[in-house]
């Protein structure tokens, strides 16, 4: 276990590195710092850090930068959550206020977060599989045609058409709308085709083709988007921060392209807590010097997806951590309350 003053050391030198973007030698840590000992006491403090695999000597110079582990154990034990200005919260309200529907809040929420974290923002749709049903509606287009709309607790629409093996009248379907919401409205997905089996059986002969027709549909709307979706931000961000990467940004670029890798490192969507991987703990070999900041948001408890940043190792945790929990309550607040 390291002693409280080296973990202000490590404090002191990961909060220097990380705003001068220069090595940090034990000289400079004094001046900058209140750490209560002398340059030799903070010279040998870095010395056992650096035994213990915290920070590392980039070159020859007398200055050290954090490892990985040190930016792991920054994280966990010395970062506050750094809460945002009333000008940054502000921003954020007149942002997203805005949003017309999900896949505008979703834009919208995606250049706030590369803007506010100067990071490469990523957002994930919420998922149909864990979502509930607000409202079915059902509209005539033709006496043997009809549109099924579907809206969930997310805001999210989902539109099919429906044609039937015989005309349906306006009672009839006004019947089938009003007897199919009241099973399934406020209902997760999943239970939905249990609720309605026996709907059909409930309908005249002659209606029951077209009743089994719609539900069909329903069914199919309900498991049909089974892929998630993500949007992503903020790309260009990364050059800023070109001579972070060791090799180059082309590795972490690639990375970005593939929708399966970020899901894998947004994380599990039902889980709503804070999580930061840094650099090696990245499974994907061209985000070794990456790190990924998400969490859940989703309207009440239950996470619905993930968003968060993706950027160099050498990043503003506490901001970066802060921002992310910001908007993604705030995000959560426009779901519950569309």
């Amino acid at each position: 276990m390291l002693s409280e003053r080296r973990l202000e050391v490590l404090r002191a030198i990961v909060q220097d590195y990380v705003g001068t973007e220069e090595p940090v030698g034990s000289k400079a840590l004094t001046e900058r710092h209140s750490l209560g000992v002398s340059p030799a006491t903070v010279r040998n403090d870095m010395a056992v850090l650096e035994d213990e695999g915290y920070i590392a000597q980039p070159h020859t110079s007398a200055g050290r930068i954090p490892t990985d582990k040190g930016y792991r154990l920054f994280v966990d034990k010395l970062a506050d959550v750094k809460p945002l200005s009333t000008a940054e919260r502000r921003a954020i309200h007149h942002f997203l206020d805005g949003a017309v529907d999900l896949d505008d809040v979703v834009a919208r929420t995606v250049r706030l977060l590369a803007q506010l974290t100067r990071q490469v923002a990523v957002v994930q749709y919420p998922s149909l599989t864990r979502s509930t049903v607000r409202h079915v509606e059902l509209l005539s287009l033709a006496p043997a045609r009809l549109m099924l709309v579907l809206i969930t607790d997310t805001g999210r629409v989902e539109q099919r058409l429906v044609d039937c093996p015989a005309p349906f009248t306006e009672g009839s379907l006004a019947d089938l709308r009003a007897r199919l919401n009241s099973r399934v409205v406020g209902r997760r997905f999943a239970d939905v085709p249990k609720l309605v089996q026996d709907l059909p059986d409930s309908f005249e002969a002659e209606d029951r083709g077209t009743v089994s027709t719609v539900l069909a549909t329903l069914m199919e709307t309900l498991v049909e988007e089974t892929e998630e979706r993500l949007m992503i931000g903020g790309t260009a961000n990364l050059t800023r921060f070109d001579h972070d990467f060791p090799l180059s940004i082309r590795p972490v670029l690639e990375a970005l392209e593939e929708q399966v890798v970020l899901l894998r490192l947004l994380g599990e969507a039902k889980d709503a807590a804070m999580m930061v991987r840094i650099g090696h703990e990245n499974a994907h070999e061209g985000l070794s010097s990456a790190s990924v900041v998400s969490v859940g948001y989703g309207a009440g408890s239950e996470a619905l997806a993930k968003l968060g940043v993706v950027g160099p190792t050498r990043m503003d945790y506490p901001g970066t951590m802060g921002a992310v929990r910001a908007v993604a309550r705030y995000v959560g607040q426009i779901l519950a309350e569309s």
